[in-house]
């Protein structure tokens, strides 16, 4: 069995739960140990967001992860406004910045600021391997974690509603992105600091969350059917 399989990937659960998660039932579906299939993803979802994963199964599939991977990306995305978290989320310690209410003039027009390339610092909570491991483990373990800016494309943030103190957003942006980057920097500009309260991956290049299973409707029997194959 060959294909894409398209998830959305429900909160708490890691890319790689998914991943196990589907292998064990593509296993029961053919009958094999579950060690023998390939099963990948393009690219890692927080445990903390929800939203499309693209899981590959089959060698042929696979092989094109690298390819996959560098899809852009569009997210819908809340931030909250006065005070910022250790690990830019809703997981770390907050601290109070600024009570002051920005206006939605103003929201507007800083999330408008945030176009086109940029150089953007990944968060030090992120999976980007720093001497062989990767950065959110030395930060948890209190070691000092320095990454170097790169360059990202962010094509459009669309401000959807905002409510004191969250801002609604779509963001559409090149892969390798940070949303908790692109909020932070949101926050610093408007002089009021922010985290991600929430986030959702809506697409994948062509892909769409539309189009995705829920983990609770992937069942053996289905999951041919539920395949989607590429040129």
């Amino acid at each position: 069995m060959q294909g894409v399989l398209l998830v959305d990937k429900p909160k708490g659960w890691t890319s790689f739960d998914v991943v196990n998660y589907v292998r064990k039932l593509l296993a029961q579906a053919l009958s094999v140990k579950p060690k023998t299939l390939k099963v990948g993803h393009t690219g890692t979802l927080d445990p903390l967001a929800s939203g499309l994963l693209i899981v590959l199964i089959g060698s042929h599939y696979t092989r094109r992860a690298q390819e996959l991977s560098h899809l852009d990306k569009t997210y819908d995305v809340y931030a909250r406004l006065g005070q910022t978290s250790s690990t830019g989320d809703e997981e770390g310690e907050k601290q109070l910045i600024s009570d002051r209410v920005p206006s939605t003039n103003e929201i507007s027009a800083v999330l408008q600021n945030f176009s086109g390339e940029l150089q953007q610092t990944p968060p030090i909570y992120s999976a980007i391997k720093v001497q062989g491991q990767r950065a959110y483990q030395l930060a948890r373990a209190g070691q000092s974690v320095s990454l170097e800016p790169r360059t990202v494309k962010i094509y459009q943030n669309k401000l959807i509603s905002y409510q004191y103190p969250l801002v609604h957003f779509q963001s559409t942006v090149s892969s390798g992105t940070y949303i908790r980057s692109l909020v932070e920097d949101i926050g610093r500009q408007l002089q009021t600091g922010a985290y991600l309260a929430d986030l959702c991956r809506t697409n994948i290049g062509q892909f769409t969350l539309k189009n995705a299973v829920t983990v609770q409707n992937i069942h053996p029997e289905q999951l041919a059917s539920q395949l989607v194959t590429l040129d």
